[in-house]
């Protein structure tokens, strides 16, 4: 069996944070979001090698990242784009690394931006026993949010209605980015993309395949993030660090106080501030700050500073002048 980590996207939605770095490389507590997928699929002895598709763009940072990594799976695949607007959609770069690589085999699928709070050797236990198409659903809990996912409506444990991104949901129960398909599916991809199908979200092949053939899907509970915005990226660093703090040994704070969920990097100084809920990357400096549900990356330099809901980039200097 093979697996296929998609970490293609150029995440705009948290630039500055993400202009120069993959998001599959934001710090979730002790970890990063892709190294949790990595250490899965490293334990797992069914699958024998893992693709990571990214873009030219980030090729030489996740070259670099997997030679420094302890996981030995890994092999970088890359996409001919650099750019968001020259992006061939997910199916398309899926269907171009099937060729690319000669994949002929089983294929598990993850995007490498999904922190997800079960194993996904479970996942593929669930996929082997039913040897059919298999996707993993998570119930959302919110019909809004419902909206911007695949919805999944079940008989038992089978797909028997999926509609992607629906404006009017019927349920909360919704796929997320975590596929598993035969061998003779995997052939399928080239069938769909040729009969003029959507070559963006993945969930528009599931759609097509379930209208022909039995899907079924994992439900489990716990906890989901799809990091693609701040307040997601926030909300996962809330769950895994469970409302304590961490800070690092090297960083400095004096005079000042961290509230709840408060992620501090190496070399980082805090003085004379408030701090709550935020990401301080390395050797950023705050001083005389209030701040608040913010990302704050490396070697920038705030002072006297108000602020929340910010994202700060990288060697930015702030100062209210006083």
């Amino acid at each position: 069996m093979k697996a296929v980590v998609l970490a293609g996207g150029y995440a705009t939605r948290l630039w500055p944070i993400t202009k120069h770095r993959p998001k599959m490389f934001l710090p979730v507590g002790e970890s990063t979001v892709v190294d949790e997928i990595f250490a899965d699929l490293e334990a797992d002895d069914r699958i024998d090698e893992v693709y990571v598709s990214t873009n030219e763009r980030f090729a030489d940072d996740f070259e670099a990242y997997l030679a420094d990594s302890e996981f030995e799976k890994p092999t970088l695949t890359v996409e001919d784009t650099t750019a968001e607007n020259e992006k061939f959609g997910v199916m398309g770069a899926l269907a171009q690394l099937v060729d690319r690589e000669d994949v002929d085999d089983d294929l598990v699928v993850v995007a490498g931006d999904n922190l997800i709070s079960f194993d996904i050797a479970e996942f593929v236990d669930f996929f082997a026993e039913r040897d059919a198409p298999t996707i993993a659903a998570y119930d959302v809990g919110s019909l809004e949010r419902a909206k911007s996912y695949g919805l999944v409506e079940l008989e038992g444990d089978e797909v028997v209605d999926f509609q992607e991104k629906p404006d009017d949901p019927r349920s909360t129960l919704v796929s997320i980015a975590c596929y598993a398909y035969p061998r003779e599916v995997v052939d399928d991809i080239e069938t769909y993309l040729a009969e003029d199908g959507n070559p963006d979200e993945p969930g528009w092949f599931v759609q097509w395949l379930q209208a022909r053939q039995s899907v079924y899907a994992f439900t489990f509970e716990g906890a989901w993030f799809d990091i693609g915005t701040p307040e997601s990226y926030l909300e996962a660093v809330r769950w895994k660090l469970g409302g304590e703090n961490l800070v690092s040994d090297d960083a400095t704070v004096e005079n000042t106080t961290i509230g709840e969920n408060v992620h501090v990097m190496g070399n980082a100084e805090l003085v004379n501030s408030s701090v709550d809920n935020t990401v301080v990357f390395p050797d950023a400096t705050l001083r005389d700050c209030d701040v608040r549900d913010s990302i704050i990356d490396e070697q920038t330099r705030l002072e006297n500073i108000d602020f929340s809901g910010a994202l700060i980039g990288a060697h930015t200097t702030i100062s209210n002048g006083k």
